[in-house]
């Protein structure tokens, strides 16, 4: 199933029927990866007393479960700056529109002292003066490690506030990237990526040329054979009236434009 997609003077075709998912699925296994120093998702059946909201346990003519998880340490989420500061902001009513022009691209995070950062240069070099409404930063090594790994103090890589920076400079909306945080993992709350993309000046008091709409996905996963370039970026989230969301970005191969 073939789609047309104009987007300003642009026009784009893509295959429905080919999507390119670079979400990572939330399960209550051993293998969900989990950041934040919290334990796995809980995914159980509801019960009442002997009865079991499941199947199998011949009480239930239905799987009726709970689940208890953290958008933030349990998976792939997409977050507004309500994550950030005083007031409360919902991605779901930050977030309105859900097809978007995206950039994939390729980064080797770069020693800096006992870290790995990526920087402005790397970002700018990558982009090659593209100006996407997304951008997708897939680190390398390309590990699928990365679909189950324990990131809890690991000290992973983070972008420098300088990147965070050119890139909303660059009136990239959405960014993406298959880390837990675009930010240090001990920062003591600074948050300088957060707070540069986002352009909060004051957590405590939002200026009001803070960017409301963008968004920053974390926590993807962007396959090897998914080659970098320009894609059609459908980015879906849960209706949560909460600062963030457990989300399902997937792309679709441009066609022709």
């Amino acid at each position: 199933m073939k789609a047309t997609i104009q987007n300003k003077e642009q026009v784009f075709t893509i295959d429905l029927s080919k999507p390119l998912d670079i979400s990572l699925p939330l399960s209550n296994t051993d293998q969900n990866p989990i950041a934040w120093y919290i334990e796995k998702p809980e995914i159980e059946p509801v019960r009442f007393g002997d009865w079991i909201g499941k199947v199998s346990e011949g009480s239930s003519s239905t799987n009726f479960n709970n689940i208890f998880f953290n958008p933030h340490g349990h998976g792939t989420h997409t977050e507004c700056l309500g994550h950030i500061t005083r007031d409360f902001y919902s991605i779901n009513q930050c977030l309105k529109q859900f097809f978007f022009t995206a950039e994939v691209i390729s980064v080797q995070p770069q020693a800096d002292g006992e870290d790995y950062v990526i920087t402005k240069a790397q970002i700018e070099k990558a982009l090659q003066g593209k100006s996407p409404e997304a951008i997708i930063i897939r680190t390398l090594p390309n590990s699928t490690e990365k679909t189950s790994k324990k990131y809890s103090n690991t000290n992973w890589p983070y972008l420098l506030d300088e990147a965070a920076t050119f890139i909303r400079e660059s009136d990239i909306q959405h960014l993406l990237i298959d880390l837990p945080s675009v930010d240090k993992e001990h920062d003591e709350g600074k948050l300088l990526a957060h707070k540069a993309f986002w352009n909060v000046k004051d957590v405590n008091n939002l200026n009001s040329d803070a960017r409301m709409n963008a968004t920053i996905t974390e926590l993807i996963y962007v396959e090897s054979q998914i080659a970098d370039g320009s894609y059609i970026l459908n980015l879906q989230i849960a209706s949560f009236e909460n600062d963030a969301s457990p989300s399902k970005p997937i792309l679709y191969k441009i066609i022709q434009s």
